[in-house]
């Protein structure tokens, strides 16, 4: 076999001191983060007069706030571990410091200081307004339907411990519980000492209760984004209370407008007579598995909605939304959410669900990542 004659190259240490390649060309131009920053850079542009008012007119300026969610994006993208080891990535790892707008030279934020920013993004609502920001680009691309929806709802398990919950000091009376008619459960009765908000809950018989959060979640049947959002305390009615509530914030009026042309897809879980009355109320269509067995007279469809012919439709559709919550719990931070209390778990839930939503309109939308 024949080998071209080279000299040997000298393994030399001495470091460069100055770099004349721009970071900006230093990250692939086919790279899929890229179409992912243009889309998260025009939505943060469009929150700009909302972020203003999050902070103070005068004062030591603190880390924008645009910086700010393009990291926690980055955590969730890249499935980040946590705040620290997102800080020591950004310290040398350049298609992160791209991402979240850092030069080559600026210094990296301390832990502390980051979190403590966070709050007040928390505090102002910022990943709902994301969200917005983010399902109008959707919009004037026409990527949602306006019509065709599916609801269902995931466990997000507390970072708490079942040992950390005791007894209660004034546990609710009788009829006051979360049960069905009022009745009292054990999560009724007891309260963790490290996340008062977490509850003690399984949603099959056969399961373990375990301290957790319900993420609800509202999804447009045409590419399955996300349109809302919610987390809750752990209820065997949250789901259909939370389920109105986002269907509410979506549809507005239109339901007067368009009449019963609005469907709303879900499982067996949904199917409660208040709930189904709720969607008649609103003139929209209950695509609502019916049980087939075992809790038959929880069935309360009319004939006429039974055989409405785009249910098959709904049906096939309805699978989707699954793909958003595997996606945000396989090694993301819905796996087990490390922030306690409610306020920062539908704030982390939300954003996570805005992540989800851009990777898929990444491929959905034309987006021009020429270098600069």
């Amino acid at each position: 076999m024949y080998y071209q004659r080279s000299m040997r190259g000298a393994d030399q240490n001495q470091g460069l001191i100055y770099s004349y390649v721009a970071m900006e060309r230093r990250i692939r131009v086919d790279h899929p983060a890229r179409k992912v920053r243009v889309l998260v850079d025009r939505a943060l542009k469009s929150m700009d007069p909302l972020l203003d008012t999050m902070y103070a007119s005068s004062g030591r300026p603190s880390i924008a706030p645009e910086r700010l969610l393009r990291a926690q994006l980055l955590m969730i993208l890249y499935s980040i571990r946590s705040e620290r080891q997102l800080m020591e990535q950004l310290d040398y790892n350049l298609l992160f410091r791209w991402f979240v707008g850092l030069e080559m030279d600026d210094a990296v934020w301390d832990v502390t200081v980051f979190t403590k920013n966070r709050e007040r993004l928390i505090a102002g609502q910022a990943s709902q307004k994301l969200l917005m920001a983010v399902l109008d680009q959707a919009r004037k691309h026409d990527l949602l339907s306006e019509e065709h929806f599916t609801v269902d709802a995931t466990l997000i398990q507390a970072w708490a411990s079942a040992q950390s919950f005791k007894d209660k000091k004034n546990p609710p009376g009788r009829g006051g519980g979360s049960g069905k008619k009022g009745e009292l459960l054990l999560r009724d009765k007891v309260e963790s000492t490290t996340d008062a908000d977490a509850r003690l809950y399984k949603k099959a018989l056969a399961d373990k209760a375990i301290p957790s959060y319900q993420g609800h979640a509202l999804m447009e049947n045409r590419n399955g984004l996300i349109v809302a959002a919610e987390a809750s305390r752990s209820s065997n009615a949250a789901e259909r209370e939370v389920g109105l509530k986002m269907l509410d914030g979506v549809i507005g009026s239109k339901w007067k407008r368009l009449g019963k042309k609005i469907t709303l897809g879900g499982d067996a879980l949904y199917q409660e007579r208040e709930f189904i009355q709720g969607l008649r109320d609103r003139k929209v269509a209950p695509h609502i598995h019916q049980y087939v067995r075992g809790n038959l007279e929880m069935n309360c469809l009319t004939n006429r909605e039974r055989n409405d012919k785009r249910r098959a439709i709904s049906y096939k559709k309805r699978k989707q939304i699954e793909k958003a919550f595997g996606w945000n719990k396989s090694d993301r931070p819905l796996c087990q959410v490390k922030l306690r209390g409610l306020m920062r778990v539908d704030w982390l839930y939300r954003l996570t669900m805005v992540a989800y939503d851009l990777t898929r309109m990444a491929n959905l939308i034309p987006v021009a990542t020429a270098l600069s």
